[in-house]
């Protein structure tokens, strides 16, 4: 992807509208559909009105709960509300449901993958994406490196899905193909949205976000497979997607 910061007019448009091209003062044109965030202020600030399908987006945060989970709220209801299938892999802490459906999210259409390393993510990441069968694909890693970063980003490309990565901020002064990047910071009453990378100029200032119920917390509901040991579990109709070995019976289990 180039920026052009000079000498656009005497380009040809076909040119310009490319959508690996844009003027250094403007946002990039998107070809793949973008889906609302719910916020219209973070909407203005993002190509294409919204976050991007079909590319991996980059969200970073200082420790978990921040609220990297509150700002995909409206779209992962809308999501639902198409019937879409929402994964979740390798989440820090199982979803706190009574927010999550507060919001609007079905948690019938959510499924959490549970991995023991962070190869076993990056594995159901990208089978994930590759089967193209879920509306968004959510993932936290701890440590990933570029070529595997690469290959989500691949991943992503032949799929039709939100595809989100969930890292530690530290990871901000590292490389990645994510075509957004993101870093999210408390602030009075709110969300300090910063947004480090985009196909566009960059943004010099923080969107500010209000607070929201919506969280992920300890003590919550998750998928799993009474008496059985498997490290991966989930949705049987998933799992025969992704191919990969499941546990006949599952069951939702509030505590």
């Amino acid at each position: 992807m180039i920026g052009i910061t000079s000498h656009a007019s005497y380009l040809p448009a076909e040119l310009l509208s490319h959508p690996s091209l844009w003027r250094g003062s403007e946002l990039a044109c998107v070809t793949a559909p973008s889906l609302p965030t719910g916020f219209p202020g973070l909407d203005a600030e993002l190509p294409g009105g919204g976050w991007p399908t079909r590319k991996l987006t980059e969200i970073l945060s200082a420790h978990e709960g921040i609220g990297e989970l509150r700002i995909f709220g409206p779209t992962l209801a809308k999501l639902c509300a198409r019937g879409r299938r929402l994964a979740w892999i390798a989440p820090p802490h199982r979803p706190y449901a009574p927010a999550l459906a507060a919001a609007g999210i079905d948690l019938a259409r959510i499924f959490i993958v549970r991995t023991r390393n962070d190869r076993e993510t990056l594995w159901a990441t990208e089978q994930a994406l590759r089967a193209n069968a879920c509306g968004a694909v959510l993932a936290w890693h701890a440590a990933v490196k570029y070529p595997e970063l690469r290959r989500l980003q691949f991943a992503a490309e032949g799929s039709h899905a939100l595809a989100v990565l969930f890292r530690p901020s530290r990871a901000a002064g590292e490389s990645s193909p994510a075509v957004l990047r993101i870093a999210l910071e408390t602030t009075a009453g709110g969300l300090a949205v910063h947004i480090l990378k985009r196909r566009g100029a960059p943004l010099a200032q923080p969107v500010l976000l209000p607070a929201s119920p919506l969280a992920s917390r300890r003590h919550a509901v998750q998928y799993c497979a009474p008496g059985h040991g498997h490290s991966a579990m989930m949705d049987p109709t998933l799992a025969g997607l992704l191919q990969a070995p499941v546990s006949p019976q599952l069951s939702l289990q509030h505590t």
